[in-house]
């Protein structure tokens, strides 16, 4: 079973930074995305960043592109998310996800980002204060 566990949420000052991290475990890494999500409150969900690990394809949401980048560490398992210049309208609850993406084009991956993938952890609160 896929099992993801998203870490490292917290309260920080606007301009701050926090680096999320997702532990990857139960499907082979070379097959599969994983992608970062957020909502907050009265908002709709938000796909902000994925990496693809056959080919280190990297999507990011323009809300955060320039201040969010996504790395893994396949030895680990483990994908995280530096998160630099935090804004208050940052302030979600932030999901990691992941879905078998090997072969999907662009396109697809930015479809993905849209609704959402197959198997999702529990989310870690991000709390940016102005």
């Amino acid at each position: 079973d896929v099992q993801l566990q998203a870490s490292g949420g917290g309260l920080v000052q606007a301009g701050g930074s926090l680096r999320l991290s997702c532990a990857a475990s139960g499907f082979n890494f070379d097959d599969y995305a994983i992608g970062w999500f957020r909502q907050a409150p009265g908002r709709e969900r938000e796909g902000v960043s994925c990496i693809r690990f056959s080919d280190d394809y990297t999507y990011y949401a323009e809300s955060v592109k320039g201040r969010f980048t996504i790395s893994s560490d396949n030895n680990k398992n483990t994908v995280y998310l530096q998160m630099n210049s935090l804004k208050p309208e940052d302030t979600a609850v932030y999901y990691c996800a992941a879905e078998n993406l090997v072969g999907a084009d662009g396109d697809w991956l930015r479809a993905v980002m849209t609704y959402g993938m197959d198997d999702w952890g529990k989310g870690t609160q991000v709390t940016v204060s102005s």
